[in-house]
């Protein structure tokens, strides 16, 4: 249900065109998100140290759901810049977060297969999550495809709160 809210980076690009940003520097609304991920990585690895996964987890979905509804209702250009910005927070709080997740369950002798199952597992599902994206963009417009994505963000959130037997290391 998460990567079914996460997908892919290319619809910032598109609701970066259709706030005015000229085409030219729309490349640059993609390097500010991952500047605001690298710049973000860092503390909130070090605060999974000492954090409950769980929790932190869920603060990752909340902020996707923020990205999402700012974008949402981006239709000026510096709506979007946010929007993305807080993208590039969520990315910052959950990439590092589920590797680590990954390590953590995976016995010592499979980790280099479970971290490749899980790129492939994830890959798989940005497909069909990217696929609806486009197809609610089409018939419904960007906003409503935000809207989705919140939508979804907010049931993997429901989803990770009824999950109490759930193994993650501090939850």
């Amino acid at each position: 249900m998460f990567t079914m809210a996460r997908f892919s980076e290319a619809f910032l690009v598109l609701r970066a065109q259709q706030s005015g940003i000229p085409l030219a520097l729309v490349p640059l609304l993609m390097v500010a998100m991952n500047v605001v991920y690298a710049a973000s990585a860092y503390p909130f690895g070090r605060l999974s140290d000492r954090l409950s996964h769980k929790k932190l987890l869920a603060l990752g979905m909340i902020v996707l759901i923020a990205a999402d509804l700012v974008l949402a209702s981006g239709v000026h250009w510096a709506v979007v810049l946010a929007g993305v910005a807080l993208w590039g927070i969520h990315m910052g709080i959950t990439q590092g977060l589920l590797a680590t997740m990954v390590a953590d369950t995976a016995p010592a002798d499979l980790r280099g297969t479970a971290f490749g199952f899980f790129s492939l597992v994830s890959g798989l599902a940005m497909l069909p999550a990217s696929v609806l994206a486009g197809l609610l963009w089409d018939r419904f417009g960007a906003s409503f495809t935000f809207y989705a994505g919140a939508m979804f963000s907010a049931l993997a959130l429901l989803g990770l709160a009824w999950q109490p037997a759930m193994r993650m290391r501090n939850a």
